[in-house]
């Protein structure tokens, strides 16, 4: 990753020297792909506290239900009592139903290369390229996905080598580990100035 970050700029250079080896964590491959999909599309756009706490609304009204069942069963209102988006909770009912009938077969998905689980995930109503992004990295650690989508990746890459370059033309010359360049611009976003 340094040979090429020093390709294009010093200073990008530095924010991935300064990172370290940095690892892409299936953080959530022991949970259900419809739980872990809900959880995404919940704290889109959301702070970390406000999506926890969103969530954890959601979940305690789901009882002893099953997560999909809930989804599928209760009133939309209710679901939008948790703090969901009435586009939120169609979404995340769409997830439901299409899990039900077994379009969210986590064997199948991971056969599938990035571009293909992506097509298959947006198929489901509400379902984006960040949100298949974020499912191809940490849910199947697929290493080679560049989220375009994120705006702290994107900027901060752009701001790192140019404003005027395209992201996605910058990202590619990572392949096939542009999963970890995502990492690196998200932690140097986060980093306290040296």
């Amino acid at each position: 990753m340094i040979a090429v970050a020093s390709e294009l700029s010093p200073r990008l250079e530095e924010a991935i020297a300064r990172n370290g080896s940095l690892r892409l964590s299936r953080r959530w491959k022991s949970t259900p792909l419809v739980e872990v999909l809900c959880r995404v599309v919940a704290g889109q756009q959301l702070s970390v506290k406000a999506a926890q706490s969103i969530w954890g609304r959601v979940v305690i009204a789901a009882g002893d239900r099953t997560l999909s069942d809930h989804l599928l069963e209760a009133h939309p209102a209710g679901l939008r009592a948790c703090g969901l988006s009435g586009a939120k909770t169609k979404t995340m009912r769409a997830i439901a139903g299409a899990a039900r009938e077994g379009v969210l077969d986590p064997g199948e998905l991971a056969s599938l290369d990035h571009l293909e689980r992506s097509a298959h995930l947006k198929s489901i109503w509400g379902v984006g390229q960040w949100t298949a992004d974020m499912i191809s990295m940490f849910y199947f650690g697929d290493a080679d996905v560049w989220p375009d989508g994120d705006v702290t990746a994107r900027k901060t890459l752009a701001r790192l080598t140019s404003r005027r370059r395209k992201t996605l033309r910058t990202a590619e010359r990572f392949a096939p580990y542009r999963s970890y360049l995502a990492l690196h611009m998200w932690q140097h976003a986060s980093a306290r100035p040296a």
